[in-house]
């Protein structure tokens, strides 16, 4: 194993290719941020930007803006722009709603395609450590459909297989888990789901502008994610879809809004849908929000996801290779794969006090979260995460372990958010 020190952190900085898109985010003196995995950081353009929008846009341009500003088509010229990062094409993605307000529109479309090739087919697969907003939107939707339909929960990526039998409709999966950090095999398993007549439906939201993804070349049937983690569009910022073009016209979405109307100001009193993925629109888009995902993506159009994906895995190694000689006479385990085929952007290494051991971090400028049960999590951005600021956060990791402050109960009060 090779010897580490600060002077090689600031070496690899040195030679980092992505060492200027760092300048384009606007980041806090004094602080380490290790939740990109959360929440993005803000790039420096996003200021001017919704000022722009705020004052010029609506301020000066009024109603006129849905036209002179491109309000209208922003949804699908996002989407173009994000379509790259996750291997769709043109006109494939549209930016729009909520993570699960997209995920109910697709999983209740795919429901919908199963229900006419095979009524039989009622049960939706996933893991019971998906992220938790995903198993309400199915368990709501399958109480909302009724006639049988029910939510079958695996509690390993290994018990998949046993899973998805002749009765499955869709299987649901994050692409790379929320918790810990680890990436499953998308081509694989959507081999298996269609060889089984299953559709499967991807959440790309800890993926997105963290790893590389090849929706068309994994032959997959609907994805949805986030913007406001590594694809850094601010905080609750609009979400995405992305339906596989032979399955996109064969029905529309339940939430027939104006905006996925085959023409909306035709005004008419009967729901005809809009060819293409403008059908998974819904209603009048929030313009301010969306425009501020165009900073984040605009940043990613100056590098690849190659570039990205091999500064991730150097900071991630880094940090795992840091954590485990530096802190090794503490109780930390790693939860997250050290495989690099299995791993996404981030480490979660579990401890018997990972709560007050995060709040003590978040103290000293170093920023992860918390994850239940018992998982600090840490999520590394190629875009603006240093080498050098792994040695740091790892001193800082060693230092409050060793000292034990985390132990202090200040640190034990849990606050609404972790």
């Amino acid at each position: 194993m090779t010897t580490l020190t600060r002077a090689h952190c600031q070496t690899l900085d040195r030679d980092d290719p992505l060492r200027a898109l760092r300048e384009q985010f606007a980041l806090p003196e004094g602080v380490i941020y290790l939740d990109g995995n959360s929440l993005g950081a803000r790039p420096r353009a996003a200021a001017a930007r919704a000022a722009e929008v705020v004052s010029e846009e609506w301020g000066n341009g009024l109603i006129r803006s849905w036209n002179t500003a491109g309000w209208f088509d922003l949804p699908r010229r996002l989407g173009n722009l994000l379509a790259p990062l996750i291997g769709a094409g043109n006109d494939e993605v549209v930016v729009t709603d909520t993570t699960s307000i997209n995920l109910f529109k697709v999983l209740a479309a795919a429901l919908r395609v199963q229900r006419l090739r095979d009524p039989a087919r009622r049960v939706i697969v996933s893991e019971a450590s998906n992220f938790p907003t995903d198993l309400y939107i199915a368990q709501g939707l399958a109480d909302l459909l009724q006639q049988g339909y029910e939510v079958r929960l695996v509690n390993s990526p290994d018990e998949i297989d046993a899973a998805v039998g002749a009765d499955t409709a869709v299987l649901m999966l994050t692409h790379v888990n929320y918790k810990t950090g680890e990436m499953l095999d998308m081509a694989g398993l959507t081999e298996l789901a269609h060889a089984r007549g299953v559709l499967t439906v991807w959440d790309l939201a800890h993926s997105a502008g963290a790893v590389p993804v090849a929706l068309n070349v994994a032959k997959a049937d609907y994805a949805i994610g986030c913007t406001y983690k590594y694809l850094n569009g601010g905080p609750g910022s609009p979400a995405f879809v992305w339906v596989a073009p032979a399955l996109r016209d064969q029905f529309w979405q339940p939430l027939s809004g104006w905006w996925g109307h085959g023409a909306p100001f035709a005004m008419s009193p009967q729901y005809e849908p809009a060819q293409g993925i403008g059908r998974f629109l819904c209603g009048t888009q929030p313009m301010t929000s969306l425009a501020m995902v165009e900073c984040g993506l605009d940043i990613f159009a100056q590098t690849s996801m190659t570039v990205l994906r091999a500064k991730s895995l150097k900071l991630t190694d880094l940090f795992i290779e840091l954590v485990e000689a530096r802190c090794a006479t503490h109780p930390l385990s790693l939860v997250t794969p050290r495989d690099h085929t299995k791993r996404g952007s981030q480490v979660s290494f579990a401890h018997p006090d990972a709560y007050a051991l995060v709040a003590a971090l978040i103290e000293r400028g170093v920023i992860g979260d918390y994850r239940e049960p018992g998982i600090a999590r840490f999520g590394f951005t190629p875009l603006y995460t240093s080498f050098t600021e792994v040695w740091d956060a790892v001193e800082i990791i060693r230092d409050v372990l060793d000292s034990g402050v985390y132990r202090d109960a200040r640190f034990a009060v849990r606050t609404a958010v972790t």
